[in-house]
């Protein structure tokens, strides 16, 4: 039996890598684990070693204690690994497959499944529809910024690339299907980019860049990004988009008019979330910033997609109404103009496997859009305070040292 190290919550602004039990098929007790879950036997799972797995904004929620997520809490929602260990009942997935690992857990049993609504699973998470890795009241399964890590229902869930030889020299692009790249895409789709559509991505971190090369890839004619990051605004810049740096304006109607004509977009997506910031010089955290802007920036009759984390338990809210999920959004504004709103996590598996063929065929060029950047797993903490203090990177962990850098 070999041993395992993982990346763990240590209360906030703290991860440290440590010494964990090597996973089993069975989900036992730990920080995090829904008691209904514990002894829940997976022989429909997989043992992955993993080959690379990534630091995500959500991640950055918990570490820097916004949400609930317990100390001790084993870290990392995407992942990519080879398979090692194959339970009973697996299938078709076999030992040393090299495969993508969806970050919504998914039985593929449940009605939300069968339509296809894999992030909102009624079987694996007790308290409420959808589940995912190492996330705050997401069923407790354990985390994958880890050497090792147990997938269930790895027949439904695993993508598996054709060609390792081949996956492996695009590891870097194909890192990002597990989460940010179909959850970038999900919000171009949602806020319905098509031909020619100008469009708004609020947020310049990863989540915001992937949704840009997103609406750049569904043929969008301008993408416009707004952040209060110059350094986040340059890597937009880089691959071919418009940029609004908020910390130095207050009217974004204003910018995007020197920039289209007028000052609307037809679509916006939100990858900012509930720790939004205002505008102007002087800003302070204002959780209904972002969705209020989109709704008086986009035209009548168009669509938000909103992939950016809104929680239900937020202890360092700015008022008691936003630490329970309630924000003063101006519903009003939004239903006069006939705005439709999709919200929601990503069902990474709607469209991972067609991403997987962009990148494969040099189509998507998602890990130069996000600036992917590999660090070994014990150099986790700091790529954790580099990524909070707003450099322009997407940390990849390599476990293994199996990444060519």
């Amino acid at each position: 039996m070999t041993g395992n190290r993982a990346v763990v919550y240590k209360g906030p602004g703290r991860v440290a890598v440590e010494a964990t039990e090597y996973p089993d098929l069975v989900l036992k007790d730990g920080p995090g684990v829904n008691p209904l879950n514990v002894g829940r036997k997976c022989e429909h799972g997989v043992i992955l070693k993993v080959v690379s797995t990534n630091i995500c904004g959500s991640d950055q929620h918990m570490v820097r204690g916004r949400t609930t997520a317990p100390e001790g809490l084993v870290l990392g929602h995407e992942i990519t690994g080879e398979v090692v260990e194959v339970g009973r009942d697996v299938e078709f997935i076999h030992k040393g497959d090299l495969v993508s690992v969806p970050f919504n857990i998914a039985c593929g049993r449940c009605t939300n499944c069968k339509h296809g609504d894999t992030h909102i699973c009624l079987h694996v998470n007790p308290d409420r529809p959808g589940s995912a890795y190492g996330y705050v009241d997401m069923g407790g399964w354990v985390g994958g910024q880890a050497e090792y890590v147990m997938v269930p229902y790895a027949d439904f869930q695993l993508l598996k690339f054709p060609d390792k030889e081949q996956a492996m020299a695009k590891i870097l692009d194909l890192t990002m299907l597990s989460d940010i790249f179909p959850t970038g895409f999900h919000g171009a789709v949602t806020a319905g980019v098509t031909i020619g559509s100008t469009v708004y991505v609020a947020g310049a971190g990863p989540v915001g860049l992937a949704a840009a090369h997103s609406a750049q890839l569904l043929g969008a004619s301008v993408v416009i990004v707004g952040d209060l990051n110059e350094q986040r605004l340059a890597q937009a810049r880089s691959f071919g988009c418009e940029t609004v740096n908020l910390s130095e304006h207050d009217d974004l109607g204003e910018q995007i008019e020197q920039i289209l004509g007028l000052p609307e977009v037809d679509c916006a997506i939100d990858c900012v979330g509930f720790e939004a910031h205002g505008h102007g010089h002087v800003h302070t955290e204002a959780p209904a910033t972002v969705l209020n802007t989109m709704m008086q920036i986009t035209r009548a009759g168009g669509k938000l997609g909103i992939p950016g984390l809104y929680v239900t338990g937020d202890p360092g809210a700015t008022d008691e109404d936003a630490k329970v999920g309630s924000l003063k959004i101006r519903i009003g504004l939004g239903w006069a103009k006939a705005h439709s709103f999709t919200t929601g996590q990503t069902p990474v598996m709607r469209y991972h496997r067609q991403l997987m063929n962009a990148i494969l065929s040099g189509r998507a060029a998602i890990a130069k859009a996000v600036n992917a950047t590999v660090i070994s797993l014990y150099e986790a903490p700091a790529g954790y305070q580099e990524f909070n203090d707003g450099v322009a990177r997407k940390f990849v962990l390599d476990p293994h040292g199996l990444i060519n850098r």
